[in-house]
């Protein structure tokens, strides 16, 4: 068994990230306004080629989209997106996300999310936190062989709902999990 330093695995979690700022997902960009624009075309997308999510976000307390998370690994890996959060259709703040592993992984994807509260206590338990870590708590909705999402009725009871959507890459698998999310001020 390798034994991995943090120092060793911090300085590979940062080269992922340098790896991932090349790959043209606005890393660099912090401007508020490119955030929102992405985050109305990724709702777009979502609610044109799934419409049942429409009910789903009827039901929400919030929404918080990340248009596009870059992931990408090698033995090492890390993940990164910006997007908004979004209560009554109106942004009330802007959040990254980022994520760092390691273990068996090879190649690279992006992906959309969208996180539903569907209670005000998750909502403003994500609110009050100084950085949020998604976990095994959420329920998970994806694509069904590509045709439709579907939240399940005993799902919509869960407090938090993410939709993973849009996949492109050579990875396996898409997953938010010990995914943080930190308020950032555009």
């Amino acid at each position: 068994m390798t034994h991995i330093t943090r120092r060793a695995f911090a300085l590979s979690a940062l080269g992922a990230t340098a790896v991932l700022a090349g790959c043209g997902n606005g890393i660099g960009n912090t401007n508020a306004s490119t955030i929102d624009a992405r985050v109305d075309a990724t709702l777009a997308n979502l609610f044109s080629e799934y419409p049942n999510m429409r009910t789903l976000e009827a039901k929400s307390t919030g929404m918080l989209v990340m248009p596009l998370i870059t992931e990408a690994g090698l033995g090492i890996g890390g993940a990164f997106g910006r997007g908004a959060l979004r209560i009554n259709d109106v942004t009330v703040d802007y959040y990254s996300a980022t994520r760092a592993s390691a273990g068996l992984q090879i190649g690279g994807q992006q992906y959309s999310h969208v996180l539903f509260f569907m209670t005000e206590e998750a909502l403003a338990d994500f609110r009050r936190s100084p950085g949020w870590a998604a976990g095994a708590d959420i329920e998970y909705a994806f694509p069904d062989r590509g045709e439709t999402l579907k939240a399940e009725t005993t799902t919509a009871l869960d407090p938090v709902i993410a939709v993973v959507f849009g996949q492109a890459g050579l990875r396996l698998g898409a997953t938010i999990e010990g995914t943080k999310y930190t308020r950032i001020i555009p």
